[in-house]
């Protein structure tokens, strides 16, 4: 069984800032990308940024220069480091990891992490 638990969220006003960390476990063979998404009311889940197990990163155009994500593959965790926040980042932020379980043989499934509410006062 894997597991992905998120922490960090909360309330803080816009220019603040929000460090997001999730870290998984179980029974983990190898983990590839991780990545943040988020869902705000009424609208669809969307990403937010990824890392890859290499290190390469990408991150949507609303956010980039404002948020960072890192990784530390021994502690199989990944950050999300939000600066500069806004109102309009105010949604529920999922973990998602794809991982290669050790009881899956060779498939790798996404996992997901049960959701953290990050709310932006304007």
């Amino acid at each position: 069984q894997v597991q992905l638990v998120e922490s960090g969220g909360g309330l803080v006003q816009a220019g603040g800032s929000l460090r997001l960390s999730c870290a998984a476990s179980g029974s983990i063979f190898s983990i590839n990308n991780m990545g943040w998404y988020r869902q705000a009311p009424g609208k669809q889940r969307e990403v937010v940024a990824v890392i890859t197990n290499g290190g390469s990163t990408n991150y949507a155009d609303s956010v980039k220069g404002r948020f960072t994500i890192s990784r530390d593959n021994a502690k199989n965790t990944v950050l999300l480091q939000m600066n500069s926040l806004k109102p309009e980042d105010t949604a529920v932020y999922y973990c998602n990891a794809a991982i290669r379980s050790s009881l899956s043989g060779t498939k790798t499934y996404a996992y997901w992490g049960q959701g953290t509410q990050v709310t932006v006062s304007s």
